[in-house]
């Protein structure tokens, strides 16, 4: 037996039935949804469950979200030990060394690790911890 010889069990297989294409085909006229009323119609509203009252309006909502929220990347201050010592990281060097993969409304530097070289880091935003252990280091901040 060779691959080209292959078929499916006799019976196995059978095309797809096609609505609505004549009373002679089986499924034509109604195709298959009887008379009138809501199931016959093309069209119900997504969600809609029969006039009971819809799962997204039962569920309670809290809070507030806001839809101005800078959201920033963060990055530990462990992380920049990567770079050389008096390198001046910037976002753009995050980015293309893949530190952040997304900059998304800046950059904030928080002070999780420590910080062993004398770095100018330039971000939007700094934790008052990192800040602290970047200049201990012997680094400098800037905020952009």
């Amino acid at each position: 037996m060779k691959l080209n010889e292959l078929k499916a069990a006799e019976g196995s297989r059978s095309s797809r039935m096609r609505k609505g294409r004549g009373r002679s085909a089986g499924k034509g006229k109604t195709a298959g949804r009887g008379q009138k009323g809501q199931k016959a119609r093309s069209k119900t509203r997504v969600g809609f469950e029969g006039g009971q009252m819809p799962l997204y309006r039962r569920i309670p909502k809290r809070g507030f979200n806001n839809i101005n929220r800078k959201e920033f990347a963060v990055v530990n201050v462990a992380k920049l030990n990567v770079f050389d010592e008096g390198t001046e990281v910037t976002p753009e060097l995050l980015l293309t060394s893949g530190i952040v993969k997304n900059a998304k409304s800046g950059i904030k530097i928080l002070g999780e690790g420590e910080i062993t070289k004398k770095l100018t880091v330039k971000a939007n935003k700094f934790s008052k911890s990192a800040q602290e252990a970047i200049e201990n280091a012997g680094g400098k901040i800037e905020v952009i």
